[in-house]
């Protein structure tokens, strides 16, 4: 890949791959998916991946880069991965795709149905299990039964640049399986996407280790354990559970007013694809002056599709920025933040 570009720089380059990837498809379907290889590939030779989730579509596209191989996002721009509910035609999607990467079972119920439809119906569809293999880290005891996942664990290890290297190799070794002619080119760009994971994983330690404070509290759901625990920091979500909900109860919003006294905090995370209302409300309620963005990398917005980001910048624009406000390791002036990252609606 080519080099990444500096976490604190005033703009945002986009690597050929990526600028190639997002606009020759996701700019012409209006979704963050689809690209392809050359025109003049042979038709017979060309395979279609559709993943179920913003990052595994990414990381897919990056993988099938220079191949025949064209990789789509199901989940439709300015959605969240994890709470949507598509129509059937998705599933037919999946059905007749050649290969489906998902997160596993449990996380999204919809994926799970299409993989009970693919099996029912003997479809050729390869299924690529990302987080097969990754040792996850266990959940919260307040998390309802129904979230469970592996009996008790946290799904989000991509969050975790280490654990994300593990999706890669598995993506990789599953197109392979599916396009076994093109296995050295996949190999090959998962290398150098794990040593993008590597330069990505330095750029936080250095954060952290500018950090300031050693508590910082999202306005979000419990979907940054990982960034805690790798980088030996508490990160305290305001709902303990996976998904994002509407409604919060009172004794989560009165425990965060506490933890915010206690910690003094001055500036709070809030999740893009979640309700800001509660966001809002602490800072209006606590002596919190501003909010910023965090992302779990599970959905895009169309001025991220316009502008080429994927997974990388991302991190490098809305997640690492915030990270440096709540952690006081940086003035939110010296970031790359705008001002309607503030408080945003």
């Amino acid at each position: 890949m080519s080099d990444t570009p500096s976490q604190r720089d005033g703009t945002r380059s986009v690597s050929r791959r990526r600028f190639t990837a997002f606009g020759v498809g996701a700019l012409a379907t209006g979704l963050a998916g689809c690209i392809g290889g050359a025109s003049d590939d042979d038709p017979e030779d060309q395979n279609v991946a559709v993943a179920s989730f913003f990052t595994f579509y990414d990381f897919t596209r990056q993988i099938a880069d220079e191949t025949p191989m064209s990789v789509d996002n199901l989940v439709p721009v300015g959605l969240h991965g994890h709470g949507w509910e598509p129509d059937p035609t998705i599933t037919q999607d999946i059905v007749d795709a050649n290969a489906f990467i998902h997160v596993g079972p449990d996380f999204q119920p919809w994926a799970d149905r299409a993989i009970e439809t693919v099996e029912d119906d003997g479809a050729d569809t390869h299924l690529i299990n990302a987080r097969e293999g990754v040792e996850l880290l266990d959940l919260a005891e307040t998390v309802e039964d129904d979230e469970e996942i592996e009996g008790g664990k946290d799904p989000h290890f991509w969050l975790d640049p280490e654990l994300a290297k593990h999706a890669v190799d598995n993506i990789a070794n599953g197109l392979a399986e599916v396009a076994p002619d093109h296995e050295g080119e996949f190999a090959d760009n998962a290398d150098e996407l794990k040593g993008e994971l590597d330069e990505l994983d330095a750029e936080w330690e250095a954060i952290f280790e500018e950090a300031e404070r050693e508590y910082v509290f999202l306005a979000a759901h419990n979907a940054f354990e990982y960034l805690g625990q790798r980088y030996a920091t508490t990160i305290q979500p305001l709902i303990a559970n996976l998904a994002a909900a509407d409604d919060v109860r009172t004794s989560d919003m009165q425990y965060a007013e506490d933890m915010i006294a206690e910690h003094d905090i001055q500036y709070i995370g809030a999740a893009i694809f979640e309700p800001n209302s509660w966001a809002k409300q602490l800072v209006d309620e606590t002596n919190a002056e501003a909010y910023y963005p965090v992302t779990p990398y599970a959905g895009t917005r169309e001025e991220w599709v316009d502008q080429g980001w994927g997974y990388f910048d991302i991190a490098r624009n809305i997640n690492m920025p915030t990270f440096e406000i709540v952690l006081d390791a940086a003035d939110p002036s010296e970031t790359t933040l705008g001002e309607e990252w503030r408080n945003f609606d």
